[in-house]
Formats: C-alpha cells, sequence, structure tokens
C-alpha cells in the first residue's frame, strides 16, 4: 500500500521543468503584487474624486445660499427685485470645473426657463425637462440622476419670491451637477497607463526570472547531466563545487554519494572477483574427486574426507570474504572507550590455546582507548595464527600493547623465517601469500587485520630483520 501511495504521489507531479515552475511562480506573485497595486490606486482615486465632487457641489450649494441671502448685488450694491435677475448674476459670476454645470431653472408652463453656467463639455450635454423637473421634484437636497452624458451627481438650493411666505414652495431652483464620468475619465487614463507599465515590467520579471533561474539551477542540471552518464562500470564523474550555498552542498553530497557508490561496487566486484577465483579450486578438488571416486568403502571414506575438507575451507573462505565485505559498512566496528591492559590481557590467554608456542607477554600498555575490542581481539588473534604458522613447537612468540598520548599500540612477534623483502608491499592483499608461506588458507587473514586497522583509521605495518622473524603492528588512534 505504501509503495502504490509514493508511486501514485510521484506519478502525479508535475511535468514542468524546475526553471519553468520558478518563473511562473515569480510572475505569478509579481502579477498578483501588481493587480493589488492596481486596485488599490483605483479605489484611492475614485475615493478621491468622490470626496471632491461632494465638496465642489457643498461648495456651489454655500456660496448660492450666501449669495442670495444677502439679496444684492455685490457690485452696485442694488436690491434684485427678481429671483431671475439674482440667479443670472450669480451664474455670471461663477467658474466651474471640466465635469461640472450649474443650472437656474425657474418653474412655469413648459418649456421650463433655465440659464446654464459651465464649459462646453459639460454645457453640450441636454438636461430636458423631465430630468430637470424629477430633480426639482426631489425631496432630497442631494442625489444622483442619469443623464445622455452619463451619471450625474446633484445639489440643489430652492429661490422664493422676496414677498412669498414662508411656507411656500420654492418655485425657482439652482443645481449644481457633476459629471461622474468626466471626472473619472482621468482615473482611467491612469489606471491604463499604471497597467502598461505593470505588463512591461511582468514581462521583464518574467525574463530575468528565467535567466535567474537558469543561473540558480545550473548546478543542478549539471548534477542530472552527471547522473544520466553514470553507469556501474564509470563512477569516475564529479561535479566541480563552487560557493558555500544550498547547491555546492548539493553537489557535495551528490560527490559522496558517488564515492560512496564507487567503493560499493568496486567492492562487489572484489567480493565477485574474489569468489570465482578461489571457489573454483576447491569446487573443482570436489567434482573430480567424486568423479573418480570407486567401489572401495576405504576409497570412498578418504575421498569423502577430502571433499570434506576443501567444502570446511571453502566455507572458512566464504566466511572470510563476507568479512571483508562487511568491512566496508559504516557498522562494522563499534567505538567504545576500552581498557587496554585488559584487553591485552585477554587476547594472550585466547592467544595460548591456539598452538604449542612459548608464549611472552612482554608489554601492557596502561589506560583507556576509544576503539573496537571485539574486532581488535579479532585482528590480533588472527597475527597471532599467522605467527604460529611461520613457527615450530617451542618457537617463541612475543606480543604486547602501549600507549602513547594519541595512540596505542598492539604487536605481535614471531622467530620464524620473516617476511621476503619482494613480498613486505603485497602481503597484506587479498590471497597473497608469501615466499615462505607454509599456509593452507586462502591468504585472507592479513587482508582481515588490515581491513580492521582501516576501519578504525589506524594502519597495519611489519618489520622484517634480514636475521628472521617478523613483527606484526597494529597502530591505532587512541
Amino acid at each position: 500500500m505504501t509503495t502504490t501511495m509514493m508511486g501514485t504521489t510521484m506519478a502525479t507531479g508535475s511535468r514542468l521543468p524546475a526553471r519553468v515552475r520558478i518563473m511562473g511562480w515569480l510572475v505569478l506573485l509579481m502579477l498578483s503584487a501588481l493587480s493589488t497595486v492596481v486596485l488599490v490606486v483605483r479605489e484611492y482615486q475614485l475615493r478621491e474624486i468622490d470626496d471632491r465632487v461632494n465638496r465642489s457641489l457643498e461648495q456651489e450649494a454655500e456660496e448660492f445660499r450666501s449669495y442670495a441671502g444677502t439679496g444684492r448685488n455685490p457690485v452696485n450694491g442694488r436690491v434684485y427685485d427678481h429671483r431671475h435677475e439674482l440667479m443670472e448674476d450669480h451664474l455670471r459670476g461663477q467658474y466651474t470645473d471640466t465635469a461640472e454645470v450649474l443650472v437656474a431653472v425657474r418653474e412655469g408652463p413648459s418649456p421650463l426657463s433655465k440659464d446654464t453656467q459651465g464649459l462646453p463639455s459639460s454645457t453640450d450635454i441636454e438636461l430636458d425637462d423631465n430630468l430637470l423637473r424629477s430633480i426639482m421634484q426631489d425631496g432630497a437636497t442631494t442625489g444622483t440622476t442619469m443623464t445622455p452624458g452619463g451619471e450625474m451627481r446633484w445639489v440643489k438650493v430652492g429661490v422664493l419670491a422676496s414677498n412669498a411666505p414662508a411656507d411656500a414652495k420654492p418655485s425657482a431652483w439652482f443645481i449644481a451637477g457633476y459629471f461622474l464620468d468626466q471626472a473619472r475619465a482621468a482615473v482611467t487614463s491612469t489606471l491604463r497607463t499604471l497597467i502598461v507599465v505593470s505588463l512591461i515590467g511582468l514581462v521583464l520579471t518574467a525574463g530575468v526570472a528565467w535567466v535567474v533561474a537558469g543561473w540558480i539551477l545550473a548546478p543542478v542540471r549539471t548534477v542530472r547531466m552527471a547522473a544520466a552518464e553514470l553507469t556501474e562500470h564509470d563512477l569516475t564523474r564529479r561535479i566541480p563545487v563552487q560557493g558555500r550555498d544550498d547547491i555546492s552542498a548539493l553537489a557535495e553530497q551528490f560527490n559522496a554519494m558517488l564515492d560512496r557508490l564507487e567503493q560499493a561496487f568496486a567492492t562487489r566486484r572484489q567480493f565477485l572477483d574474489d569468489a570465482g577465483h578461489e571457489l573454483r579450486t576447491p569446487i573443482t578438488i570436489v567434482r573430480g574427486h567424486l568423479e573418480l571416486m570407486g567401489d572401495d568403502p576405504a576409497e570412498r571414506a578418504e575421498v569423502i574426507r577430502l571433499c570434506t575438507d576443501e567444502l570446511d575451507r571453502m566455507a572458512r573462505m566464504v566466511d572470510d570474504l563476507l568479512l571483508l565485505a562487511k568491512a566496508e559498512q559504516p557498522d562494522f566496528i563499534k567505538l567504545g572507550m576500552t581498557s587496554v591492559p585488559e584487553l591485552t590481557s585477554d587476547i594472550d590467554a585466547k592467544v595460548r590455546a591456539i598452538a604449542d608456542r612459548r608464549w611472552i607477554l612482554e608489554s601492557l600498555g596502561e589506560g583507556d582507548a576509544r576503539l573496537d575490542q571485539h574486532r581488535v581481539t579479532q585482528a590480533m588473534v588472527q597475527l597471532a595464527q599467522n605467527a604460529v604458522q611461520h613457527t615450530n613447537p617451542g618457537d617463541e612468540i612475543r606480543l604486547g600493547s602501549a600507549l602513547t598520548w594519541n595512540q596505542v599500540r598492539f604487536w605481535v612477534t614471531d622467530s620464524g623465517p620473516g617476511v621476503g623483502e619482494e613480498d613486505l608491499a603485497r602481503i597484506f592483499e587479498r590471497f597473497a601469500r608469501g615466499e615462505n608461506s607454509t599456509r593452507d588458507g586462502a591468504g585472507l587473514g592479513l587482508a582481515i587485520v588490515k581491513a580492521i586497522a582501516d576501519a578504525h583509521h589506524g594502519a597495519v605495518t611489519v618489520d622484517s630483520p634480514p636475521e628472521g622473524g617478523a613483527s606484526f603492528r597494529l597502530e591505532l588512534p587512541r
């Protein structure tokens, strides 16, 4: 179930390249920001225009009320006898905005008597009698109405005759109107310009995002191309690391992964080569004896003994090969603080049971070291076994340990024939046999010792003086 779900999730992922997705997200973010700016500017401009229109209309109405309240011509001081003279003089003294119109309307037989003041852009808009009557008959003093020139916001002030009673209805009206569509035209022009500039900025953003995304993803593309070129037989390609950013960290991790893969494949190939080479001999021996085995009971028993010995040797060889293969794994050793004198004493007790030799414990290192005591014991027992195979009963074999401030040393010294100078360089290789070798093993013992030393980040060395004997030292970081 988990595998199916994971496969489904990966299958439904986007097929778009990462570069396109990065550019798309940046363009979408920019588009959202620019759209928000346009909407905010539009709303702000419209509110500002509404406030300006309302203030302008209120100002026109207030100016007319003040003018009509005096009832006198401000130039000559003459008192007006007729309303129409007052309204006409007031209109002649006004200067209107572009979208503003002032109208003086007097009741009478159809058509209405009206005077208009304003710029041609406003006075050219026909305000018919029906529209004016609807404004005059409206109970409110301000409102909006539709005209041939679009929506108009208006304010009106009623005018009474000089001798009319206080409760009389006005028979003349001063109407100030403002055509909103004309006032908002500037907002439309501003928004159009802002939208054009935003689109240009959006295109530039897309181009810059494309270039920057390509620059950022170039190392990722290099990783992808390197991965595509990798095969089991060629894991040598590495990615150059530049800088200290996340992409550089990715390249470092990729190179480290390739190192591990190369080591793993090398270990596998070596294991297969070693197994194929070394196991072929015992298999051939077993097969040959079984094919030639006769009916004689003594002969059959001897063949069975020989085959059993070869199978045992094959089993030991497989165990050693598996151990060497495991040595490449990170959990091959488990480090812990270990008492070196106790570990050395335990090793001495164990190796004495290997064979009849004169075992001498010549030194005990005093102190603790951080190491894997089981692997160190395994390596020392292997060195002791190697010394036994090159000595005779009763010969002397010495072992010991020593510590410095940064290193711990273990050694096994035998009195055998020693190691030839030509064998010193290859004695720790797999299946290597020295010139003086008398062993029946596969030649993996010293390779195992070297693997244990390498896993501790240490080393194993050998000294063999011309007079004979050999001293193997295991040197590990403390």
